[in-house]
């Protein structure tokens, strides 16, 4: 006998570690800037150079890209930005098992520098981060059975996803902005801060369609030492191709937007009025398909005797790919402000989700948008300055059955966010927050192996009746009876003029053995 067998390659997912670290140094000011009045803001970039596995460990080494936009000592303070990279090497403990691959994901940074004198900074960074697990799983199943007798079969048919491509690539950006007429040409870059918005991921025919938004802040020096900035939206769209993709698919990414840059340009005119805008969207996809299998859970022969053991395997279902969206509405008295603000330059934020809690509606989110403002003042001595705040947030998924033991993985991002000035103490924050989620659970199945076929013991058959009243035990069927008295589910029923093959508790069924039928 031969059985048909049926690969089912999926990821299994391992249970993600949160971890938090510090990384600490002072800073020293370079020759070529001026002495450090007052730190107005900062930026950040954490870049991961290597994840490894190291016995029951992980360790994670890269750098984190700092920002720093400050005043000058002079008596007519001027913004500068001093700029650096601090190394770092975090070990989490992380029991591994062979053919796991880590990645970080959901990475949130605090960087806290201060004034030790005018040529000196401490620096410090707080890190937070989820180092999830995956491993590529090939799952046997088996879908069919030949052999020289003729077979009864027991067929259940489940949907199960098939892992049809993965696949790690880069998408590179690269677009050019010119600064309005009403601006003056750039003399000196000198603070930036590239977000991402609005990031489309879709798959079509060989390829996954990319479609998305940079948001650009720069501050710079005019050619006359001015300072002055520029906020502006950059549209992006590409494709990456991917081999057995198709629009059909569904499909989990995980992405970065990773190296940003921006390099000043001459225009036509030879002014310094083009900004070069960079940046790496980095991404690990996988793109499934759901399969409708009819997988053999049993079997037997009239003519010989089929055994066989089993054994239990893991595939998954697809219980949902959703992307939701969280609105986020709110005001904030800031007296500490008072008529300190005259126009908020720039705003951004980052998501902390706290509590991601199974219910029967879905998942709900809790969280805290962490914000931040860079604002002009009407001192002409201290001219920028800087708010750092937070709000709660909850959020509902909805999926109508959620099982216990769903797996799901979960991408947020902030959309939009928009800070408004509201009378002289008050801001309105309006933020829109993206939730990509994508939900399934494991399915177990049992599957044969190990066939044999065997002669049947014919005085053993002689010996047992011809005919056999039964009555219908809780947690029997049909298949059940057939098998046990040699017979068929189509006999059973002709014999007992079913119209089904329901059966229940109590039921009286008369089963002829097949081999010595009268019928």
């Amino acid at each position: 006998m031969e059985l048909i067998k049926k690969r089912i390659h999926y990821v299994r997912e391992g249970k993600k570690i949160f971890d938090q670290f510090y990384v600490d140094e002072d800073y020293n000011i370079p020759e070529a800037k001026e002495d450090v009045r007052r730190i107005v803001d900062t930026g950040t970039e954490l870049k991961i150079e290597e994840i490894r596995p190291v016995e029951n460990y992980v360790r994670i080494t890269g750098k984190l890209y700092f920002r720093i936009l400050y005043l000058n000592v002079s008596s007519d303070p001027k913004p500068g930005v001093l700029e650096g990279k601090l190394p770092f090497e975090e070990m989490v403990y992380a029991e591994n098992q062979e053919g796991e691959e880590f990645y970080v994901q959901n990475v949130r940074i605090e960087f806290t520098p201060s004034l030790i004198h005018s040529r000196k900074l401490s620096l410090r960074a707080m890190v937070e981060l989820e180092v999830g697990r995956e491993k590529l799983v090939d799952e046997e199943t088996v879908t069919d059975a030949e052999g020289d007798v003729p077979l009864y079969k027991k067929m259940k048919k489940v949907q199960l996803l098939q892992l049809e491509v993965t696949k790690k690539d880069t998408y590179r950006i690269k677009e050019e902005i010119t600064i309005p007429g009403t601006k003056e040409s750039i003399g000196q870059i000198l603070f930036t801060d590239i977000s991402e918005r609005k990031l489309e991921l879709r798959p079509g025919q060989d390829e996954l369609i990319v479609r998305g938004e940079l948001f650009l802040f720069c501050m710079y020096l005019s050619g006359d030492e001015k300072p002055d900035w520029i906020s502006q939206t950059i549209p992006y769209e590409g494709r990456i191709p991917c081999e057995g993709v198709s629009e059909e698919m569904y499909f989990s990414i995980r992405h970065t937007m990773e190296d940003t840059l921006t390099d000043l340009r001459m225009d036509e005119d030879g002014e310094m009025r083009i900004l070069g805008i960079e940046g790496t969207l980095a991404l690990h996809m996988n793109f499934y398909r759901e399969e409708s299998v009819e997988l053999l859970e049993d079997l037997y022969s009239l003519q010989k005797q089929c055994l066989f053991d089993t054994t239990e395997v893991v595939c998954e279902e697809l219980l949902m790919q959703n992307q939701s969206k969280c609105k986020v509405t709110e005001r904030l008295s800031l007296p500490e402000l008072k008529t300190d603000v005259l126009q908020i330059l720039h705003a951004r934020g980052a998501i902390q989700v706290e509590h991601a809690d199974r219910t029967g509606e879905g998942i709900r989110v809790e969280g805290i948008l962490h914000l931040s403002f860079l604002y002009l003042r009407g001192d002409d001595a201290e001219p920028y300055g800087s708010w750092q705040g937070m709000i709660p947030f909850e959020h509902q998924i909805e999926c109508k059955e959620m099982p216990e033991e769903t797996v799901y993985n979960m991408e947020q991002h902030i959309e939009q966010l928009q800070i408004t000035l509201v009378g002289s103490e008050s801001v309105e924050i309006k933020g829109i927050l993206t939730f990509d989620t994508f939900l399934r659970r494991p399915v177990k199945v049992w599957t044969m192996e190990n066939v044999r076929e065997e002669p049947l013991d014919l005085a053993q058959l002689e010996k047992r009746p011809s005919i056999v009243g039964h009555i219908v035990q809780s947690g029997e069927d049909l298949w059940q009876l057939a098998k046990r008295y040699m017979t068929t589910k189509e006999g059973i029923m002709e014999v007992n003029g079913m119209q089904n093959e329901n059966v229940k508790e109590g039921d009286k069924l008369l089963i002829f053995k097949e081999n010595m039928s009268i019928l």
